[in-house]
């Protein structure tokens, strides 16, 4: 798996483009995740390229991390230009979404369309929980994990999750929190325009499906898929549930 250098950084990505006739596809993940975050159902989904990087500070990019959505963002953009992709369809889980619906604002000749996995117009974080991360990392990250899995959840899945986020420096976690907090877009959401797909999870305590409701109820066309026994990490949980659903949406 490939490292490249880009405007802003090396970025290090799993690239599973193998389909000539497929669109591009870039999978963003969310706050203390890497590619790991993404099932091999959406990694490698036929319907699509997927490049799936480690945003700066993630995984087995380099870097400190960002505390601003626009900075994430901008990162995703340069890794487009240093592969040279024109425009991509934009899968989001989380704060990933929301950088990708920035994406969808501000560069939307690059955005073929969106897959919005278990996030809202906006992302608000307890203060306590930004603080606690750095204070107390281990108890914290256990705290974190109770909220995003459900009760029912594989075990090993669970302990995977764990050690992605534990592999993620506190400091890093902190400012993902951080860009989170300080996003909202609700203002804006009608000017995205891009063909939209919306995922759920019905049990989601950290990102309540209400959060989706309000993504559908103002962009355009947006689909709204509920999964009924997701919870915040649905797509991992349910992960043919999730690929079918954006299988369907792209054929339509």
């Amino acid at each position: 798996m490939p490292k490249i250098k880009t405007a802003r950084g090396e970025i290090w990505f799993a690239d599973q483009r193998s389909r000539r006739s497929a669109p591009a596809a870039i999978l963003i993940h969310g706050a203390g995740g890497s590619h790991l975050s993404f099932p091999d159902e959406l990694r490698r989904h036929t319907s699509w390229n997927a490049i799936v990087p480690d945003l700066p500070g993630h995984g087995k990019s380099a870097g400190t991390g960002r505390s601003q959505i626009t900075d994430y963002a901008l990162d995703v953009l340069a890794l487009m230009d240093a592969l040279e992709i024109k425009s991509a369809l934009l899968a989001g889980h989380s704060m990933g979404g929301a950088i990708a619906q920035w994406l969808a604002l501000e560069h939307r000749n690059r955005t073929q369309g969106l897959v919005l996995i278990c996030t809202g117009a906006r992302l608000p974080v307890n203060p306590a929980l930004i603080d606690a991360i750095v204070a107390q990392p281990a108890e914290t990250t256990k705290r974190l994990l109770r909220w995003m899995w459900s009760p029912d959840a594989p075990t090993e899945m669970v302990a995977a999750s764990a050690a992605i986020l534990q592999a993620t420096a506190p400091s890093v976690i902190q400012r993902d929190f951080t860009a989170c907090a300080q996003f909202d877009i609700r203002a804006r959401l009608r000017d995205i325009h891009a063909p939209t797909l919306v995922i759920a999870g019905e049990a989601d305590k950290m990102t309540p499906p209400a959060l989706s409701e309000e993504i559908v109820a103002k962009i355009a066309n947006a689909k709204l898929v509920r999964l009924a026994r997701g919870s915040h990490m649905a797509h991992l949980e349910e992960p043919s549930a999730t690929a079918t659903a954006i299988r369907d949406w792209l054929a339509a």
